[in-house]
């Protein structure tokens, strides 16, 4: 494949594939590492692109991934457990593997995906393991590259296209709490160019954390009011309490794909901005993209 090779574990979700697109444009080779080889053969059409099959679950499978690359990224993430798939297990123990066989393979440079407001100390299970994985990854690889975005939009993202349809669906929206949660969402865009910009970076020229967040602070209910609008849709936004979304989000995590977890309701409790002097999108050179503007490309090619 080419002497600067990249692999991207979690390469085809979400946030991997736009990041597999944009150091294919900043013309690096990209090794694919996910549990679905052929979903990835399927995105990406390059012979620039490999997908191999790895779990970062299994050492042996990571090592084989890591032969002969120069960077690594890991965009593995998890938002609900199941059985053996539990937030520890991603976020805590499979980071710090693949953070530690990065390190025996003489990896160059390890972006590490976290979260805003990752914290080992949160009463949150979800965001304390997103803590505890930065303290593993950090133990295992001393100058890895810890990148936090805020909830993140873009095309088919379960965030921004998914409140739109409620929204149309339902003329009065029920919101979490009373509306009073701070959020600062990002495009995924934007977060996917920042971590190529950062396996770019010249060794030591780079931060050590990067927060990515997008060019507003909304309130949650002020995000509703403004998606309502860019929509042309008037809705009455009715609070109820988290106590009542946590006992809906369990009963619905018993079904195949739930329309809300008690994951999502915890990040909805507490503010997710970024953390005062910390570096962030413009410290790599980036302007953040208008959420507003995102909202009127999903209304105008649903």
């Amino acid at each position: 494949m080419g002497e600067d090779v990249v692999t991207v574990f979690g390469g085809s979700g979400f946030l991997g594939r736009r990041v597999v697109g944009r150091l294919r444009e900043h013309g690096f080779a990209v090794r694919v590492a996910t549990r679905h080889p052929q979903r990835a053969e399927t995105l990406f059409a390059s012979s620039e692109v490999a997908a191999v099959a790895a779990d970062v679950h299994d050492e042996q499978s990571v090592v084989k991934a890591l032969v002969g690359a120069r960077c690594a990224v890991n965009a593995v993430s998890l938002y609900m457990e199941r059985a053996s798939e539990t937030f520890h297990a991603v976020h805590v123990e499979a980071a710090r593997r693949v953070a530690l066989l990065a390190a025996r393979a003489g990896i160059d440079r390890l972006v590490h995906v976290s979260g805003l407001g990752a914290d080992p100390a949160s009463p949150s299970l979800y965001i304390r393991k997103r803590g505890e994985g930065e303290q593993a990854v950090r133990a295992a690889f001393a100058d890895a590259v810890l990148v936090r975005p805020a909830v993140m939009f873009g095309p088919d993202d379960a965030f921004l296209s998914a409140m739109l349809r409620l929204l149309r669906r339902l003329p009065v929206f029920p919101m979490f709490g009373r509306g009073e949660t701070r959020l600062q969402p990002v495009s995924v865009e934007d977060v996917s160019e920042a971590i190529a910009r950062l396996v770019m970076a010249q060794r030591g020229m780079h931060p050590e954390i990067v927060e990515c967040a997008g060019p507003r602070v909304y309130t949650y209910e002020e995000l509703l009011r403004s998606v309502a609008r860019e929509a042309g849709l008037r809705r009455a936004l009715v609070p109820v309490p988290f106590a009542v979304w946590r006992a809906l989000a369990r009963a619905a995590e018993m079904l195949p794909h739930p329309p809300v977890t008690r994951s999502q309701v915890e990040l909805m409790e507490i503010d997710t901005v970024p953390t005062p002097r910390t570096p962030g999108l413009a410290d790599l050179g980036l302007s953040p993209s208008s959420l507003e503007e995102a909202i009127r490309r999903i209304v105008r090619h649903p």
